[in-house]
């Protein structure tokens, strides 16, 4: 009997941080479902007790389920039977244990049949489910779509479908096209309103739909004729009931394999606009993205959880010249290299999760009566924390997944790169992680306004005001060190007032914030428990090696030195 959760200390040491009182009440908002659901938590106590059990559920079915289903899932996948997708064995039987368990809906409120869990529990499930399998939590974690539908969608919609996905029903967000993928603005399945009957019927292809025979899917669509930019595009629900779309093809990936990757053909398919028109890629979208990119950062981090155990275990067992090859410093500095990226990469996640969480309760709240002032202002400041570091997580946690996997791999050897151990599966799974729900390239983009507008510093600095131990002083005279050579390279990037060149050395100053921020989350954890200390210091001897790389190589160069790499374009 295995259990990813019970095995795994550091995920209740995550779900114990202090934030969580103040999560748990603004979600709970006076525990007032306590006398209308008797599921309903009666206290903070309640609550926490009820999320531990729930995710211990969820561990003993990634354990005992989902992950021995693992390698006859990537084998057989998906195939079309009548137009519709019929999932592996392995991934039915793991859908329905979790649909038995009642474990969709988790984050929707209870009138709509879910748990009202805070989204720390339910990423800490999708981690959970991304170790076991990371193609299965593309399909189980696409319930996220239905927070999209509860935030935007009106009473009528929100009654009519979240129940449904409560119950087991599967969803999908439709939004690449053939000639849209990175660029959304460039959408242009369409959508037309017939005066009628008064209804939507879009009509148009989606490529690259992830679970894209899901009951409940949300489609963007080019909604105001005439229109070629975002401003034009509005989301719809699309009910598979319907079966007025056209499953064109499954996708033949390099990894997650288990997870239907479709091309659909709408043709007068009947949909409903979700919220307002023209809102569609401007907020829905954007809303909807994020959201899945701090489950991209699950499931990084759930990929990168396997891959380390598998090369631990690995290099226990494996002997070379009569030891085993752990006892090897090549080997066992490349294993502590590892555990301090993982660590590093798992208390961004919930770091970030929990600002969602905060920001997030307090926009219901304010649904159901008017926030103070302070309330208000608390809501600005996680929203803002929440936006900055979502681009940041998604971005560094799936570089470094990959590089786990990579490592992992090479641990094993040539025994890695057969398919007799899972880190192979586990090594082409984790490639799609920097790639989808925008690649790297698009998070650095997204996070560089964390930089420009001192978001990261103002945090950094609130981190460095924190009360420390006197034997971790040190750890935090290093991160300051590395916040001044931070600070210097941005102001000389800034000086040179040229957006190209801002660009060009923005991923370098993303990852330089990057590795201060993730090496005072570790200090911060080592604070609350020592057994995070070598991880902080393998962490932040690192960072200061690779910002202080990054910062030579930006005091060194100029605007005429870019000129250089642009020759390589004009010269193709």
């Amino acid at each position: 009997m295995a259990n990813f959760f019970t095995d795994n200390p550091d995920l209740k040491f995550h779900l114990s941080h202090p934030l969580m009182k103040k999560i748990v009440a603004l979600k709970e908002n006076d525990f007032e479902d306590k006398d209308k659901f008797d599921y309903a938590p009666l206290d903070f106590e309640d609550a926490m007790d009820s999320y531990e059990k729930v995710l211990e559920i969820v561990g003993e079915i990634s354990g005992d389920i989902v992950a021995p289903n693992a390698e006859g899932v990537d084998a057989e996948g998906p195939k079309i039977e009548n137009n519709e997708v019929v999932y592996a064995k392995g991934t039915q039987e793991n859908l329905d244990a979790l649909v038995k368990a009642g474990l969709m809906g988790i984050t929707l409120p209870r009138k709509y049949e879910g748990l009202n869990f805070p989204i720390v529990p339910y990423i800490m499930a999708a981690d959970l489910v991304s170790r076991a399998d990371a193609g299965f939590v593309n399909i189980w974690g696409l319930q996220d779509c239905a927070e999209t539908i509860n935030e935007f969608a009106d009473e009528d919609q929100k009654m009519r479908f979240l129940p449904r996905i409560s119950r087991g029903e599967t969803a999908a967000m439709d939004l690449t096209e053939p000639d849209a993928g990175s660029d959304l603005q460039a959408v242009q399945l369409k959508a037309t309103f017939n005066e009628k009957d008064g209804k939507w019927y879009l009509n148009g292809v989606k490529r690259f739909i992830t679970n894209g025979d899901g009951d409940v899917s949300l489609v963007l669509a080019r909604s105001e004729e005439g229109t070629t930019d975002g401003r034009g595009l509005s989301m719809f629900i699309y009910d598979r009931a319907h079966k007025a779309v056209k499953i064109r093809r499954i996708e033949n990936k390099m990894g997650i394999k288990g997870s239907p990757t479709c091309e659909l053909v709408f043709k007068d398919a009947p949909a409903e606009l979700v919220g307002s028109r023209k809102l569609g890629l401007i907020k829905y979208v954007m809303a909807l993205m994020n959201g899945a990119r701090l489950g991209i950062g699950a499931q990084s981090v759930g990929i990168s959880e396997a891959a380390y155990r598998e090369a631990l275990e690995y290099a226990k067992e494996r002997e070379q010249f009569g030891k085993s090859i752990i006892k090897f410093p090549a080997v066992y500095e490349l294993l502590a290299t590892m555990k301090a990226k993982l660590d590093a990469s798992r208390t961004l996640l919930y770091e970030t999760s929990r600002y969602v969480d905060v920001y997030k309760a307090y926009m219901h709240l304010s649904e159901k009566r008017q926030l103070t002032k302070e309330e208000r202002d608390d809501m600005k400041y996680y929203q803002r924390l929440a936006d900055f570091f979502t681009p940041l997580l998604k971005g560094m946690s799936s570089e470094y997944c990959n590089q786990l996997a990579y490592d992992a791999l090479q641990i094993h050897g040539g025994s890695g790169f057969m398919k007799d151990y899972p880190i192979e599966r586990i090594y082409r799974d984790a490639r799609i992680t920097t790639i989808y729900e925008g690649t790297t390239q698009l998070q650095v983009v997204a996070a560089i306004r964390g930089v420009t507008t001192d978001g990261y510093l103002k945090r950094i600095r609130e981190f460095e005001a924190m009360s420390l131990r006197p034997e971790l002083h040190g750890y935090r005279r290093t991160l300051i060190g590395m916040t001044e050579e931070y600070e210097k390279a941005v102001k000389a990037v800034v000086a040179v007032k040229d957006n190209e060149y801002l660009d060009f050395h923005a991923r370098r100053l993303v990852e330089m914030a990057g590795h201060i921020i993730m090496g005072y989350l570790l200090l911060l954890d080592t604070e609350r428990d020592d057994k995070f200390r070598n991880s902080t210091e393998i962490y932040i001897q690192m960072g200061r090696a690779e910002n202080r790389a990054r910062a030579e190589f930006i005091a060194n160069s100029s605007l005429n030195d870019l000129g250089q790499f642009k020759q390589v374009q004009e010269s193709v």
